[in-house]
């Protein structure tokens, strides 16, 4: 495990604190969730780029073009 010096405004670290101590955990572990959470967004991000970048809008529309045409469920109406 690495250490990290970070410089935050106190509105922020205040912030951060009451957080912290409202869900039980250090403001270590809060600090850490948070990154990890943005990190995992931001590769979710990407790979879901690129997975759109490789689609083919033909075979897509082929596939749609199999569902047949029916009426919606109640409740599921426009």
């Amino acid at each position: 495990m690495s250490a990290l010096s970070l410089r935050l405004p106190n509105s922020i670290h205040r912030h951060i604190k009451e957080i912290a101590t409202r869900e039980g955990v250090s403001i270590n572990q809060f600090i850490s969730s948070a990154v990890s959470e943005k990190i995992s967004a931001l590769m979710t991000e990407d790979y879901l780029s690129q997975r759109a970048g490789k689609a083919d809008r033909n075979q897509f529309k082929k596939i749609l073009d199999k569902v047949p045409a029916r009426k919606p469920l109640p409740g599921d109406e426009l």
